[in-house]
This record gives structure tokens, C-alpha cells and sequence, in this order.
């Protein structure tokens, strides 16, 4: 009698544990050198020389995000939502601005808040700056845009948050904002730790060995993340830089007045892919002839509504809410492209 019992193909896991980024880093090349061998060398010597230019500031980045995270120094994040509602405003919004934590992180934390009764227009406020400005990614734009950018786009964050923050206050009591949350919080597909933020920072985490241990395990991840996402994203900007018409990214983001703005923060949303590979991509359009004040719209619209920021608002709250927050962030948006490109 035969043996009917079928192995599982081993493919499908193999899929699955696969980083897809690494995937794509490595197909671009070959789908080009299939056509044009030549141009695929040149495509990844472009890509190596601006990850090379960029290593001094990924690594300062990475050590800097690394020591922060030993300490424990998010745990600072809830100062933010004590005493007055209006100073928990402005110090989410500012803590938003400049945490180094992603926004899927502190997805339990932000869940307790709300539990026990820290205000929706505070936990906006956070939330809106969050994605958009944290110190790794304000050194790697001053390397690549310029110090200005870095820190005009850091008050935007802040701005946004506060928008956002008193918008929610004004009309906490309106259909939009009223009993926000969702009666059982979904779970994120983020793979960052979903440990409660507790305690006090340890600023020598040095003389503990877990906290050393975090200190490298947080640096290593953060170099191979950088690492990946901005190789890829240069080796989409050599591409752009070669086959896109600069021509054409003239016509429709650049200019003056508030159409490429407005396009700039339309486009931002759907095709941002997170806020370290924007910035070779907004380096390429600025190229080409993209305004300035579109180059602010796309990066505030993109980082805010980008999936994993996106999806750590959508976890915790009603979908009315949800639309209150993409609402808040191309608002913002545009009023940041505006302001940039009077200031530039």
C-alpha cells in the first residue's frame, strides 16, 4: 500500500522568513543587467558610493538611538501625559517630535494612557509628530537635504502634533472624537517589542549586562535597517535620476503656488516608503525640479500616513478617528509645504 502522506513544501516558509527589501535590493539589479549590463553597474556604483557618503551619519545614528534605548529613556515619554491637558498637548507633540521610538512601540504604552484616561487630544498630538522626525532620521536628512530641511521638517512635526493636538481638544466632544476607542484593541504587525514602558532611565547602562546586551542588539538592527532601506532607496533614486524626465517632475511638483503642494502631499501619502529611504527620493526629485514646499508636503503627509504609523493609530481607535488623523496630517501637511517654501 502506498505512502499518500505529502511533505510540506519547504517554499512557502522559505517566502515567508525572507526580507523582501534584501529581495528587491538584489532583483532591481539583475532585472536591469538583463537589458543593459552596463547601466546595472553603474545604478549599484551610484547606490554603494551614497551609502558610503551617508555611513558616518547612519553610524552616529545607530550609536545614538542604541544608547537611548539601554538607558531606557522612553520611559520618559509619560511625563508627557501628566498635569494639564493643554501642557500635555504641547509636551506630546514635542516628545512626538523627538523620541527615537517608532510608532508601533509604544502601542501599549499609548494604550494604557487611554485606559486610564490620558485625553485623545494629547495621545494625537504624539502620535501625529511621532512618525515624522526622531534623532536618527534628523541626522541622515541634515546629511542628504541639508540642515535647514531637518530642522524646518522638525517643527513641522512639532506643529502638526500641536495642530492636531488642540484640533482634537476643540472639538473632543463632536461625533469625530467622542468614545474613541475600540472596544478590544487589535494587534499590530509590527515586529518591535511590545513591552510596557516602566521604570526610570539608567543613563550608565553600561555597568548592567541586559542593558548592554540591548545596547548592541538595538545597534545592529538599526545599522542592518538603515542600511537596507537606504541602499534600496538610492538605487530607486540612480534609477529615477536615469529614466525619469526631469521634465516631468517639473511640470507636475514643481513651480510656485499651492498646486505642487497640494500634489506633493496628495502623492506623499500613497507613495512614501518610510522616512530614511524618502530622503534620497526627495533628494532625486529636488533634482528634477520638484519645489520645495512639495519636498516638505511629501515627506509630513508620507511619514504620517506611511503603514506602520498608520497602523499603530488604527489598532487602538475607531476608524471615525482614524480619518480624523490622515485629516489632521494632509492638513498639515500642505500648511508645512506652504510655510517652507515662503521661508526657503
Amino acid at each position: 500500500m502506498s505512502d499518500t502522506t505529502q511533505t510540506p513544501s519547504p517554499l512557502p516558509a522559505l517566502w515567508r522568513r525572507t526580507d523582501k527589501v534584501w529581495l528587491l535590493i538584489a532583483a532591481i539589479p539583475l532585472g536591469i543587467a538583463l537589458f543593459d549590463a552596463p547601466q546595472a553597474l553603474d545604478t549599484m556604483t551610484f547606490a554603494l558610493g551614497a551609502l558610503a557618503h551617508t555611513a558616518p551619519f547612519i553610524l552616529f545614528a545607530v550609536l545614538a538611538v542604541a544608547y537611548l534605548k539601554a538607558t531606557g529613556a522612553e520611559t520618559l515619554l509619560a511625563r508627557a501625559f501628566e498635569g494639564r491637558e493643554t501642557r500635555m498637548i504641547l509636551l506630546a507633540a514635542m516628545a512626538g517630535g523627538l523620541s527615537p521610538f517608532c510608532s508601533c512601540e509604544v502601542i501599549p504604552f499609548i494604550a494604557a494612557m487611554l485606559a486610564i484616561g490620558a485625553p485623545l487630544s494629547a495621545v494625537m498630538a504624539f502620535w501625529l509628530a511621532s512618525p515624522l522626525m526622531d534623532p536618527a532620521m534628523f541626522i541622515i536628512t541634515t546629511g542628504a537635504l541639508g540642515l535647514d530641511f531637518a530642522v524646518a521638517k522638525t517643527l513641522a512635526a512639532v506643529g502638526v502634533g500641536l495642530m492636531g493636538g488642540f484640533g482634537v481638544k476643540l472639538f473632543a466632544n463632536s461625533a469625530i472624537f467622542v468614545d474613541p476607542l475600540r472596544e478590544k484593541p487589535q494587534t499590530s504587525s509590527c515586529c518591535c517589542s511590545k513591552k510596557p514602558l516602566s521604570g526610570e532611565p539608567v543613563w550608565k547602562f553600561w555597568t548592567e549586562q541586559p542593558r548592554r546586551e540591548t545596547f548592541v542588539s538595538t545597534g545592529r538592527n538599526n545599522a542592518i535597517f538603515l542600511a537596507k532601506w537606504l541602499l534600496l532607496a538610492y538605487i530607486l533614486e540612480a534609477l529615477m535620476l536615469t529614466h525619469v524626465p526631469a521634465e516631468s517632475i517639473a511640470r507636475l511638483l514643481g513651480g510656485e503656488g499651492l498646486w505642487p503642494i497640494l500634489v506633493g502631499a496628495l502623492v506623499g501619502a500613497p507613495a512614501y516608503l518610510n522616512g530614511y529611504a524618502a530622503v534620497p527620493l526627495i533628494d532625486a526629485l529636488l533634482q528634477q525640479g520638484m519645489s520645495n514646499g512639495a519636498a516638505m508636503s511629501f515627506v509630513v503627509a508620507g511619514g504620517v500616513s506611511c503603514i506602520p504609523a498608520a497602523v499603530a493609530v488604527w489598532a487602538l481607535v475607531k476608524p471615525r478617528v482614524f480619518a480624523g488623523y490622515i485629516g489632521f496630517a494632509l492638513t498639515g501637511a500642505v500648511l508645512a509645504g506652504i510655510a517652507w517654501s515662503l521661508a526657503a
